[in-house]
């Protein structure tokens, strides 16, 4: 149960990170060890992995190839959207969330995208995050009432070819967090909660090699959620999710019917990591959001090396069988002074008619007592050419 507001944050927070085991939210004088300073933003079911391609190649998609077409490059990296083979396409997705612990958090995902003229790419995605119902009390057990908490990002999408090989995406986005919305002010809480909204944008790079050789490779980059600092109403604000993701994947095409890809991306959350301010014994806060997001290449008190700890792997491979059936093998790691629990994944695809996917992926801990656990994706594509224009004579 939770007791009051100022918890029922943190662990709404937590919940939808679970890429954390720090308690470390709101200002403390507890000295903070390195195993304890993590980054730990708002809204951070922005980062979650929406699809089951990806999921199932260890959380890695900044790079791999659009292929006939992935509406899902909105999230990854809509500099890929150009390069699509298709025309436009949709995707759903859908992961239970802590399944384990809960039965009513869910993550849904939607994402569609059209080509436009001039090698030019639009679209949009809706990226919605069910926290579940939850009863919070005050300090003294009175119940305050059942919250649903709820956090989603609507998202419109513009890209387009530089040159045939180089691609760039933009990402608008409009963020809402609903925690414990309507809330009334009481003498232990002394502030309305409210939710937490801003607009955010991403842009990200693409590179191809497109050839005929045996071997091609992609590159990209992408930021994501680039935006200020938000509030629940009280008087602290919190950064949002604003993460740096770089990757590489390498494409094999063995002959007409088998295609291999191996990738990796790394990705580090660009939010400031938690230390204490020895004249007053409570947390640093930077005194602009893009102060936050800038300094976070080199604030962490144990140097570069703590740095290093803060930027995560994922290795995956994809076979693909006469375009119709994927096998896919994955694996993530986090640092064990960051939060840990690292995960291998497996996913498996099926197309019809070269129109019509499906995607499925499952995560399998490294270690026991994971709370990501028999975490499970599905994701449903489709992607279309634009009908022939008909001529009349």
């Amino acid at each position: 149960m939770i007791k009051n507001v100022t918890n029922a944050l943190r662990a709404s927070l937590m919940l939808g990170l679970t890429m954390s085991t720090a308690t470390i939210f709101a200002q403390t004088t507890v000295p903070l060890s390195s195993d304890t300073r993590i980054p730990t933003p708002a809204i951070p079911s922005l980062i979650i992995t929406p699809d089951a391609r990806s999921a199932g190649m260890g959380d890695a998609g900044v790079a791999i190839s659009a292929g006939d077409g992935d509406a899902n490059s909105i999230f990854w990296n809509p500099g890929k959207m150009p390069f699509a083979g298709k025309d436009m396409g949709v995707s759903l997705s859908y992961t239970p969330w802590l399944r384990q612990l809960v039965n009513d958090m869910a993550l849904l995902n939607g994402s569609f995208y059209k080509k436009i003229k001039n090698n030019q790419v639009i679209g949009a995605s809706i990226h919605y995050f069910d926290q579940g119902l939850f009863q919070a009390t005050d300090n003294t057990g009175n119940s305050l009432g059942n919250y649903n908490s709820k956090e989603y990002a609507i998202s419109i999408s513009y890209s387009r070819k530089l040159s045939e090989k180089l691609g760039l995406g933009v990402n608008i986005k409009y963020i809402n967090s609903t925690l414990l919305s309507g809330l009334a002010t009481t003498s232990s809480l002394g502030f309305n909660v409210q939710p937490a909204s801003t607009v955010a944008a991403d842009i990200g790079l693409f590179h191809t090699s497109k050839s005929d050789k045996k071997w091609n490779y992609n590159w990209g980059l992408m930021i994501q959620n680039i935006t200020g600092r938000v509030s629940y109403g009280g008087s602290e604000s919190n950064f949002v999710p604003t993460n740096f993701k770089a990757g590489l994947a390498a494409i094999n095409t063995i002959d007409a019917h088998n295609k291999l890809t191996l990738t990796v991306d790394i990705n580090k959350l660009m939010v400031p990591t938690p230390t204490i301010d020895p004249a007053t014994g409570k947390l640093k806060q930077p005194s602009t959001a893009i102060g936050g997001i800038l300094g976070s290449f080199g604030d962490a008190p144990d140097g570069f090396g703590e740095e290093l700890k803060e930027i995560n792997l994922s290795l995956g491979g994809e076979y693909l069988y006469n375009d119709m059936f994927a096998a896919r093998l994955g694996y993530f790691h986090r640092s064990t002074d960051k939060g840990g629990n690292p995960y291998f994944t497996a996913g498996f695809g099926v197309k019809l008619e070269k129109k019509y996917g499906l995607d499925f992926a499952y995560l399998i801990p490294s270690g026991s007592g994971s709370p990501l656990a028999q975490t499970l994706r599905i994701s449903l594509h489709a992607n279309f050419n634009a009908a022939p224009k008909v001529i009349a004579n």
